[in-house]
């Protein structure tokens, strides 16, 4: 996949931006960047769109910024001049596609029919946006439109918001979701970055889920370990789960049946998605041990450590089912 593709899929969320006033984009996108998004759609549906991209792209590097609402190949190069990354575009244009593909920059057309979504497979495309995601039968529709097209993957946008964002990333063929809800157009105008910055952050926090899954305990062998887990079931009423490596009393407590990563033991945080938790946190400066982190039969990985314990706790991510 294009490394920009593979920068989206780790953000998760991109915003999609209305900006009349270009002074007002560097303050806008530091905001979005202090609340976890670093990343920016911004639509040629004003007359400032390229100038508000080549102020983010000089001055905000950090975040990724591209072009929607994209119509015409002149459009194309007014994006790609002012420094956009990537080009977002409300329908399947073949001309504008084919010359995005020429210029070596990712574009996600609007696809919404089988008919469309091969055409850009056509043009060599990864990945697609499906406009108006809610209003054209929501991720059901994705999900039965997309089971042909086992590589592709789509980028929803409209009626995504704070309430169903969490249904629409916990599905593999999702690269990102595209929503307006954390900039709206009143925020914007009025300068309230900082209510913009509450948002995203709310926002990310919503889609990573974070939970506190269980908490594990290492002990030097299997005999050890089911002794431990029928005292909690026996003095709690836990149901026991005896499984190859460790033994679940309830689902909150994990009594592993060898000594295990943690000098006091471990604390499991549930998440929505490891690849976005992993690569949200690293963003703020937390260390992983990626050499053990353990992988599905697909290679995506579903559970990995923080390089450096908690207080004597190690501490790693897991997957929701």
């Amino acid at each position: 996949m294009h490394a920009v593709l593979e920068r989206l899929e780790k953000i998760g969320i991109v915003p999609v931006i209305k900006i009349d006033d270009a002074e007002k984009a560097v303050p806008l996108a530091k905001a979005l960047a202090a609340g976890g998004i670093p990343c920016a759609e911004v639509t040629f549906r004003t007359a400032q769109a390229a100038q508000a991209i080549k102020r983010i792209t000089q001055e905000v590097p950090e975040v990724l910024v591209g072009a929607g609402t994209v119509l015409t190949t002149g459009q194309v190069d007014q994006a790609i001049e002012a420094g956009a990354q990537f080009i977002v575009s409300p329908g399947l244009n073949p001309k504008v596609v084919a010359y995005c593909v020429q210029k070596g920059v990712p574009i996600t057309p609007g696809c919404s029919s089988p008919s469309d979504i091969e055409q850009a497979l056509e043009h060599g495309l990864q990945a697609v946006k499906f406009f108006p995601a809610e209003q054209a039968g929501g991720l059901e529709y994705i999900k039965a439109i997309s089971a042909p097209y086992s590589s592709l993957k789509f980028m929803p946008t409209g009626g995504i918001n704070a309430n169903n964002i969490t249904k629409y990333i916990a599905f593999e063929k999702i690269l990102a979701c595209g929503g307006s809800w954390m900039v709206g157009a009143d925020l914007i105008d009025a300068g309230n970055f900082e209510k913009i910055t509450a948002l995203s952050r709310e926002a990310m926090q919503t889609m990573l889920g974070f939970t506190l899954a269980h908490v594990g305990i290492g002990t030097r062998n299997e005999e050890e370990a089911i002794k431990a887990a029928n005292f909690f079931s026996a003095m709690f009423g836990f149901p026991i789960k005896d499984g190859n490596s460790s033994v679940f009393a309830g689902d909150g407590i994990e009594v592993l049946k060898t000594d295990a990563p943690g000098t006091n033991g471990h604390i499991a945080i549930g998440t929505n998605s490891v690849l976005r938790a992993v690569a949200y946190l690293e963003r703020n400066g937390v260390a992983f041990d990626h050499a053990n982190a353990k992988k599905d039969a697909k290679g995506d990985v579903f559970a990995i450590y923080l390089k450096d314990e908690v207080l004597g706790f190690g501490v790693h991510l897991l997957q929701k089912k």
